[in-house]
């Protein structure tokens, strides 16, 4: 990832970084259907529904989905969209498909009907966790904050739900965006806690404490991004102004050197070079 995700300009600062955090592990259930509705009544004595249960039309749409998926991770998204009506032809029922149906009409910037294939998934099976995060993150991406923050607290409320980082990663930078910085920095130190390697959520939650001024706490979350493999332009810069502010020079000066010798055609260094550290 070359970018952070950042939630100050209200934007994406990559256009496909955004369906990189958005989407995030979002077609984990297409290889497991771990969200897959069956031949098979689950409620019955509390069954656990398997794929020895799924009907030979769901085997056969499951692997249909998971080429669909590939194209999309592809970008090949009218290849894709294809694919999953092949899927839905197969198994007018499958709510995965729904899903990804929703995440390649988001990509193509059709909202309205990327919103109504995830509400068919969801009512296909309420428990759709992944569904409800991307219906979640459609409504942050619309600035409908109160519903997207409620889609998300329902995905977390789903028992076993894998990606709860993830969701809350999402849901604290929708917060953000928002202008709740309390909210937010609440949310992302959950997401944190379940997920310290995500550079994401480190730099997130760093900015949110150099913005308020909390410069000892936002070293410690910047400083442990930068000494990882996973530091950028964007983190080593936002480690220079915390320096700074902490009146630390041999350390500014030292992420200054790698900003110059990674990213010397960067926008950051020339930030640097101009002194502009308020920008």
């Amino acid at each position: 990832m070359s970018r952070f995700f950042k939630f100050a300009s209200g934007a994406p600062v990559a256009g496909q970084a955004l369906y990189a955090l958005a989407m995030l592990g979002a077609l984990g259930s297409l290889a497991g259907c771990a969200t897959q509705t069956g031949s098979v009544d689950a409620s019955l004595s509390g069954a656990i529904q398997t794929p020895s249960d799924d009907t030979d039309e769901r085997r056969r749409a499951t692997t249909r989905l998971a080429l669909a998926s590939g194209y999309f991770e592809n970008g090949q998204y009218t290849v894709a969209l294809d694919e999953v009506k092949r899927v839905l032809q197969i198994d007018p029922g499958f709510g995965d498909a729904y899903n990804l149906s929703g995440m390649i009409y988001m990509a193509l910037q059709d909202m309205q009907v990327a919103e109504a294939n995830f509400q068919r998934a969801i009512s296909l099976n309420p428990r759709d966790a992944n569904a409800l995060h991307n219906l979640g993150w459609l409504q942050c991406e619309q600035r409908r904050y109160g519903e997207a923050v409620q889609s998300f607290q329902r995905a977390l409320a789903v028992p076993g739900y894998p990606e709860r980082a993830r969701t809350l990663l999402t849901q604290g930078i929708c917060e953000a965006r928002s202008g709740d910085r309390v909210a937010a920095e609440a949310t992302l130190m959950r997401s944190y806690e379940l997920d310290a390697g995500n550079p994401i959520t480190g730099y997130n939650l760093s900015q949110l404490l150099y913005l308020r001024a909390d410069y000892p706490r936002a070293q410690f979350y910047i400083r442990r991004l930068n000494n990882s493999a996973q530091a950028n332009a964007e983190s080593l810069w936002l480690g220079i102004k915390v320096e700074r502010r902490m009146n630390n020079s041999q350390a500014m000066q030292q992420l200054a050197s790698q900003l110059q010798r990674r990213f010397p055609q960067s926008r950051e260094l020339q930030s640097y070079e101009r002194g502009s550290f308020d920008d």
